[in-house]
C-alpha cells in the first residue's frame, strides 16, 4: 500500500544530552512508569492505523502526531527510524458502513485511506516506511495463524478459529487490567465474550469463516478473513521482528488490541517481548464525550482544511495538550493555536532575535521527557516575545520548530 510523501525536515546542529544518556523517555503502559527508550542505531516503531470508513478526525490526528514526535526526537538524537503502520482495510465496521451506504467496501476503504494520506501530508506527519493494508497482509496473517495452530494455540467454534488466552502465561501484562476490568472493555471494543462454544469469554478471534455477502480469502482454515488483533501481530513481526522499541496507538487500544496482539506474537514465535514499550495517546472529546465514529461526534481534519484552517494551526492546537492526557476540543483551542502561529511567524520573519541555542536545548529537554510538547511551545513563545540581536536566530528557531515540532513557519 502506498504511503504519503516525506516532508522536508531541516537539519539541526547536533543534539546535546536532553535526557540522561541522550535518550527519549516515554510512559510505558506495560510497566506503568516512565522508561528510557534504548534503541540501537535503528529505532523500531509500530503504530496501529485506521479502519478506513471515516477518516481523519482529531482523535486520529492527535495519536499520529504523538508518534510523529517520537519519530522526530529519535532522529534528532541520531537514530535511523524504521516505522511501520497498518490500515485495517477489511473489518466489521468497514463492511457495515459499506452496507449502510450501498458502496463497495473496497472503494470506501480506498477513498478514506486517500483522505487520510492527504491529511497526514497537510499536518507534516512523517510517513511510515511500510504502510500495510490488512488485505495485502493476508498471506502474513495466515502464516502466523498456522504457527499458532502448530503450537496448539487455536481451537474452533463452528467454522471460526480462536486463540485461547491461557496459551500466554503473561496475558494481561500489557494493559495491567484485571479480568473484571477486561470483560466490559472486550465487549465494548469488538470482542464477543458471550459467544457460545468459547473456552474463555476473552478468547480472541483469529480467523472468521466467510459470511454470506462478505469477502473471503482461501486459507488452510477455510475461506474467510482475519480477526483484528492478529493483523497487527503478523505485520509488526514481519517488518520489525520481535522486541521492537515502541508499539503505539490510542489509549483505547491497550486492551484488547495490544494485549491480544502481544500474546499472539509471543505465543507464535516463542519469543518475548513483542514490543519493549507500549505507548498510548489520550482521547480527544467533544461535547462531553470521547470523539468516536460510533458516537458520530467528530471534528474532521479535512473539513477544517476545507474551511481554510491552516494545518499548522491544527497541529499547534493538538501539541498544546500533553499526548497522554484526555481533553475536550473547543473552538478556543483553534483560535489560540492560530494566534500562536501568527506570533511565531512574525517573530521568525524579524531580522534578529534572542540566541537560538539555549532555546533549542530546552525544547529538546522537554520533548525527551515524555514528549512534553506544551512546555516546548512555551519556550518558543518566550523567545518570540523577547528582543535580541542575533541575526541567525530567527532562521534557527524556524528550523527548530519544523524539525522537532513539525510546525512549518
Amino acid at each position: 500500500m502506498r504511503s504519503w510523501p516525506v516532508p522536508q525536515v531541516p537539519s539541526l546542529p547536533a543534539a546535546g544530552l536532553p535526557s540522561p544518556g541522550g535518550r527519549l523517555r516515554l510512559y510505558d503502559t506495560g510497566t506503568g512508569s516512565l522508561r528510557p527508550t534504548e534503541p540501537g542505531d535503528t529505532a523500531r516503531m509500530y503504530v496501529c492505523g485506521i479502519t478506513p470508513y471515516d477518516a481523519t478526525h482529531l482523535g486520529h490526528a492527535n495519536t499520529y502526531l504523538a508518534f510523529d514526535l517520537v519519530n522526530r526526537v529519535w532522529r534528532d538524537l541520531g537514530h535511523t527510524v524504521h516505522y511501520v503502520q497498518n490500515a485495517t482495510d477489511v473489518d466489521d465496521p468497514l463492511l457495515e458502513r459499506a452496507r449502510q451506504t450501498g458502496e463497495d467496501w473496497r472503494a470506501l476503504a480506498e477513498r478514506e485511506i486517500e483522505l487520510f494520506r492527504e491529511d497526514m501530508t497537510a499536518l507534516r506527519i512523517l510517513p511510515p516506511d511500510q504502510y500495510i493494508g490488512a488485505v495485502e497482509a493476508i498471506p502474513l496473517i495466515v502464516r502466523m495463524v498456522e504457527r499458532l495452530r502448530g503450537k496448539g494455540a487455536t481451537y474452533e467454534v463452528e467454522d471460526d478459529l480462536y486463540f485461547p488466552i491461557d496459551s500466554d502465561p503473561e496475558f494481561g501484562g500489557v494493559s495491567r487490567l484485571t479480568r473484571e476490568q477486561m470483560a466490559p472493555l472486550f465487549a465494548e471494543r469488538g470482542g464477543d465474550p458471550g459467544r457460545e462454544g468459547k473456552k474463555d469469554p476473552l478468547d480472541a478471534l483469529l480467523w472468521m469463516a466467510q459470511r454470506p455477502g462478505e469477502p473471503g480469502w482461501d486459507s488452510p482454515f477455510g475461506t474467510g478473513r482475519p480477526g483484528w488483533h492478529v493483523e497487527c501481530s503478523a505485520i509488526s513481526v514481519e517488518y520489525l521482528g520481535m522486541g521492537f522499541d515502541v508499539e503505539g496507538g490510542g489509549s483505547d487500544l491497550a486492551f484488547p488490541h495490544h494485549e491480544m496482539g502481544a500474546s499472539h506474537a509471543q505465543t507464535a514465535t516463542g519469543e518475548r517481548p513483542h514490543a519493549r514499550s507500549y505507548v498510548h495517546a489520550g482521547m480527544v472529546g467533544l461535547d462531553g464525550e470521547k470523539m468516536s465514529k460510533s458516537l458520530g461526534n467528530l471534528v474532521f481534519v479535512s473539513k477544517l482544511r476545507r474551511e481554510g484552517t491552516d494545518p499548522m494551526a491544527i497541529r499547534l492546537a493538538l501539541l498544546a495538550h500533553h499526548y497522554r492526557s484526555d481533553w475536550e476540543w473547543t473552538a478556543a483551542d483553534l483560535a489560540d493555536a492560530s494566534a500562536r502561529l501568527e506570533r511565531w511567524r512574525a517573530a521568525a520573519a524579524r531580522p534578529s532575535g534572542p540566541a537560538a541555542g539555549p532555546v533549542a536545548e530546552r525544547v529538546r529537554a522537554h520533548l525527551a521527557e515524555d514528549l512534553d510538547a506544551r512546555s516546548a511551545l512555551e519556550e518558543i513563545d518566550r523567545w518570540a516575545a523577547e528582543p535580541g540581536g542575533d541575526t541567525d536566530a530567527p532562521g534557527r528557531i524556524a528550523a527548530l520548530a519544523d524539525a522537532l515540532l513539525g510546525v512549518a513557519l
